[in-house]
């Protein structure tokens, strides 16, 4: 063998242990980011503990929030309904009040001008 057919005998061992190295950094990257994901695992298991016993207080808040509401809307509701019985109730009264002065005006004023009609 001369050093003509050892050139590409080197550059196909290079080449192979250049990607042997490339798989060798790969794995190394795929257990790092096992052990990230085993620890994101853990650190959620926690928080879903966490979560559970927060449940049951929210839960039991929200109910509560739920029934003022209703109770809010019925109050709103009386209140709408009785100014629409004030309103139905007074506005006759305001008409009847409003006939009245008219007449005492017409009245009025027949008696200063004297005239009958």
């Amino acid at each position: 063998m001369n050093g003509t057919e050892y050139g590409p005998l080197i550059l196909d061992v290079l080449a192979g242990l250049g990607i042997l190295l490339v798989g060798i950094g790969i794995f190394i990257a795929a257990l790092a980011l096992a052990k990230t994901l085993g620890r994101l695992r853990t650190t959620l298991d926690e928080v879903d503990k966490q979560l559970e016993n927060i449940g049951t207080p929210v839960s039991n808040t929200l109910a509560h929030i739920d029934e003022v509401t209703k109770s809010i809307e019925e109050t709103v509701g009386t209140l709408s309904r009785t100014a629409d019985l004030t309103k139905s109730a007074v506005t006759p009264a305001i008409i009847n009040v409003g006939a009245a002065i008219g007449g005492i005006s017409a009245g009025l004023r027949r008696l200063v001008t004297g005239k009958t009609k």
